[in-house]
């Protein structure tokens, strides 16, 4: 009797030591970083590189990003990149700790590999964002290229960058004849027509219509450093935000961070720009402190 009292006292051992075991798993499961790498230019880096990695912390959220940096890259230029290994990159990554590295002399491969990566973002050069026909061939070469190097997990984002502000100088401003709200529309166009005609992307992070709500607010047009750049503050938080809630399915108002330099105000504006642009991706929704509108076309901006 004794001995077998002691068998099923090893029996329940061993279950309890299993059950302990599997709840570990999913806790280090629950707590693994979401991984984003970005195959872009000067506006991934307004996007990603400030404020998005503090924006899911403040949620419990780890992330490690990364950016493939070449400014005013243009998808001929990664695909170029690409078929010839060409070593044109400066690679930043922000790691688990919040640090960000730089490397220079990376190639599209080696960045590829480096993680096992949850996301890969792709977008077009800014003063093409909004002509479809510069997409291609490029973009199929490189989703094809990208997805003989990442799991077969890993999702691929297309990144819905702004429009120029309204005094911008910037020479491809005139492709949309210097209009910024011809341009917006072109660009929502163009991310409409690429999510019903090519299946690969499974987020479409509309930051710039993010920022044509912000410019209905208060703010106006001033979320542009240079007439294309971002903001280095209300301007980038915005587009993190954006990011924040469309990778973590999670809203971002209310979100506890913000960097130094922003009022509670224009705090407000980003978080609602962003929220309301995930809700209505393809549309300009006007933002008013405490009165949130009813969204209106893109086509009034025109």
């Amino acid at each position: 009797m004794q001995r077998k009292r002691f068998a099923i006292s090893s029996c329940g051992l061993a279950f309890s030591l299993s059950l302990v075991f599997v709840l570990c798993v999913q806790v280090a499961f629950a707590g693994k970083p979401l991984k984003l790498l970005a195959i872009g230019n000067s506006f991934s880096e307004d996007a990603i590189e400030q404020n998005l990695f503090e924006l899911a912390a403040a949620t419990g959220h780890r992330m490690v990003i990364g950016n493939m940096y070449i400014g005013g890259c243009s998808l001929e230029r990664h695909c170029d990149n690409a078929r010839n290994d060409k070593p044109d990159y400066n690679y930043r990554k922000i790691g688990i700790d919040g640090k960000m590295t730089r490397t220079a002399n990376y190639t599209l491969d080696k960045a590829l590999r480096d993680e096992q990566w949850d996301y890969v973002s792709l977008q077009q050069v800014s003063q093409l964002s909004g002509v479809y026909s510069s997409f291609q061939p490029y973009l199929d070469s490189l989703i094809a290229y990208v997805r003989a190097r990442v799991p077969a997990t890993t999702k691929l984002i297309w990144h819905v960058t702004w429009a120029y502000a309204q005094n911008s100088t910037h020479g491809g401003f005139a492709n949309y004849d210097c209009n910024q709200g011809k341009m917006y529309h072109a660009i929502v166009e163009g991310a409409q027509r690429l999510k019903k005609e090519n299946t690969h992307f499974s987020l479409f992070v509309p930051v710039g219509t993010a920022i044509q709500n912000a410019r209905t607010s208060f703010v106006g047009d001033h979320l542009n450093r240079d007439g294309f750049h971002l903001d280095l503050v209300l301007g980038r938080y915005t587009a993190a935000c954006t990011w924040f809630e469309c990778l973590f399915k999670t809203n971002v108002v209310g979100n506890k961070f913000a960097p130094k330099g922003l009022s509670v105000a224009q705090k407000e504006v980003a978080q609602w720009s962003a929220h309301l642009a995930i809700e209505r991706p393809f549309e300009c929704s006007p933002i008013n402190i405490g009165n949130i509108a009813t969204p209106v076309s893109a086509s009034t901006f025109k």
